[in-house]
């Protein structure tokens, strides 16, 4: 098993708070994660039919086989457990007595702000970063920034030598037609497969409903409502766009985004690293890649600072504005081998008309270079510097 950078603050958050929370895509690791973190804990899958059945037939007698240090795996498959669990952890006042799992995201945290709030510590786990495969995998780690974008995070593809295009199409299959499905009445699953093909499309851009929807030939509800749910499956999500006081005529749209690169290129079409190099939009890929892995930083080292892109009427641009209490730090991903002038335009202009109460953070550039380069608008580093940023 390669070794979680999310293990240590699970571990320390357990002895502060009666329930744990961890979501996440299916298949990112979360229940082997769990199992070895606490290996003396009873284990539920409410997958199993027979574990949903014998808490809706008998919850008191289920809560009295399972009454302490226990994971609950796809806990939002039962819904009236989380009502039970505030009762026990009130009465019981055991820290780390309960650990909640699952995959949608929505579903779950539905329940746990109805029930829960106050008594449950959250934590969101994504597939594997690049800081996990560098520091425990270094063997297993993508050479080239086109390998890493093409293959994802998934540890399935670096468990066993499974086919990189056999994973996704599987897992589209398995999981996020069956997810989407669960959750809404799709009555034509071909038209939800062209639309999310058709986001992948669009990642790494600014999201027009209205031109989605025309292609997918959907409604405008509908389409919020697919997206609703792929985002609650940690299929895709939407940044969005940083405006606070600014004397500028600004962007208020957000980004689409994927979770992760290699299923985007799978959905794309893409089936090799000199396809991801050739690719006409290989510059959103690698915009996409790194936001996510600072994303993954800083989600499994549990830091809360909220990610934002900027866009101004004049098309300056931030790829990403990170806000840290009062800092802003600036991020720039550029798809190029050679740092120019350019890459520091969109962060030239946005401390020059940022609200006066922002602290000026820090400005990097991520490029798909080799050399770490420092120059007075900002640090370029290359990708393979993601695991320190």
């Amino acid at each position: 098993m390669i070794a979680r950078h999310i293990a240590d603050v699970l571990l320390k958050t357990c002895t502060h708070y009666p329930i744990l929370s961890v979501t996440g895509p299916r298949q990112s690791g979360k229940t082997t994660l769990l199992k070895n973190l606490f290996p003396n804990y009873g284990y539920v899958n409410f997958e199993e039919p027979n574990n949903r059945k014998f808490f809706e037939e008998d919850p008191r007698g289920f809560l009295k086989v399972h009454d302490r240090q226990v994971i609950f795996d796809e806990a939002q498959r039962v819904p009236e457990l989380f009502s039970y669990l505030q009762v026990k952890s009130d009465e019981d006042k055991l820290m780390g007595q309960f650990i909640l799992s699952g995959s949608q995201n929505f579903l779950l945290l539905e329940k746990i702000t109805q029930s829960l709030a106050g008594r449950v510590a959250l934590f969101k786990l994504l597939p594997l970063s690049h800081a996990e495969l560098s520091q425990h995998q270094p063997d297993l780690r993508p050479d080239n920034v086109e390998d890493l974008i093409l293959k994802g995070g998934y540890p399935a593809l670096y468990d066993r030598p499974i086919p990189v295009s056999q994973f996704f199409q599987n897992y589209l299959e398995t999981y996020v037609e069956r997810d989407a499905r669960s959750l809404v009445n799709i009555k034509d699953l071909s038209t939800f497969q062209n639309f999310l093909r058709l986001c992948a499309g669009r990642a790494g851009q600014i999201l027009n409903i209205q031109s989605l929807c025309v292609e997918a030939g959907i409604s405008a509800p509908t389409a919020k409502n697919w997206l609703s749910i792929l985002e609650a499956g940690y299929i895709l999500f939407l940044l969005p766009p940083f405006f606070e006081n600014f004397n500028k005529r600004l962007v208020k749209t957000p980004k689409l985004y994927f979770y992760d690169t290699g299923l985007l290129s799978h959905l794309l079409g893409l089936s090799t690293a000199e396809q991801v190099y050739q690719f006409y939009l290989r510059g959103s890929l690698f915009e996409n890649m790194a936001i996510v892995e600072l994303l993954k930083n800083r989600w499994n080292s549990g830091r809360h600072s909220q990610f934002y892109f900027w866009q101004d009427s004049n098309k300056m641009e931030v790829d990403l504005v990170e806000v840290d209490g009062i800092e802003t730090n600036l991020y720039e991903m550029k798809y190029s081998h050679t740092p120019t002038s350019d890459f520091f335009k969109g962060i030239k202009s946005f401390r020059k008309t940022a609200p006066v109460h922002r602290k000026q953070g820090k400005n990097v550039v991520i490029y798909a270079g080799d050399e770490s380069q420092p120059r007075t608008e900002a640090s370029i580093e290359p990708w393979k510097k993601l695991p320190e940023l």
